[in-house]
């Protein structure tokens, strides 16, 4: 069992996630998702998910934090609100769109237990890395994990996406908005050192 979902219906929605590999969302539902987590930020109450269950949303907190961690520029996924904007995404989403993640993570859940004896938010970082290694570069996953190479890309996906419409994920981008530049000089010399090109 993982959670709400039998042995049968997991490997049944992984079969239709595939068939779902992308998450695809209009920019109106991603527009209010993300207000709607902004809302939910600036709220004193503690955020109880809509869509997931308690352990899908422990596993999505922590799937978002592989995919973006903190580190010495900016916070995690979680810190920006990437499970929130989620759960209003599937809260809003389509059948196919909630079985596909659905499916996706019990099949996370599946490969960590059939492996660790675990589930994926359970499992130590070494042991989710040995999953995620087999599943996050298309072109080297073996055909046995094409459920969860269709998953993973569209995870990751939602999670950039989830991130960069954050004030956090702004601030981390540099945004200046819009602002007058009154005179154009060009890329900064440090992104160009750091891309390796110069102008002719």
């Amino acid at each position: 069992m993982t959670d709400g979902l039998s042995r049968r219906e997991a490997l049944h929605a992984i079969g239709l996630a595939s068939l779902a590999a992308g998450f695809d969302w209009t920019p109106t539902q991603a527009g209010r998702a993300a207000e709607r987590t902004r809302t939910a930020r600036g709220s004193a109450a503690p955020f109880a998910p809509q869509f997931f269950t308690a352990h899908e949303y422990e596993t999505v907190r922590t799937l978002v934090d592989v995919v973006i961690p903190k580190d010495e520029r900016s916070g995690s996924a979680t810190d920006a609100g990437v499970p929130e904007y989620m759960d209003f995404l599937m809260s809003d989403g389509s059948d196919t769109q909630r079985v596909a993640m659905r499916g996706g993570l019990a099949w996370l859940d599946i490969q960590t237990r059939r492996r660790f004896n675990r589930a994926f938010k359970e499992c130590v970082e070494q042991e989710r890395a040995t999953v995620l290694d087999a599943i996050a570069w298309p072109a080297r996953a073996t055909p046995d994990m094409s459920q969860g190479v269709a998953f993973f890309t569209s995870f990751r996906d939602l999670t950039a996406a989830g991130f960069f419409s954050s004030r956090m994920g702004v601030e981390d981008l540099q945004y200046q908005g819009n602002t007058a530049v009154p005179e154009w000089k060009g890329c900064p010399p440090e992104a160009l050192a750091k891309l390796g090109v110069r102008y002719p």
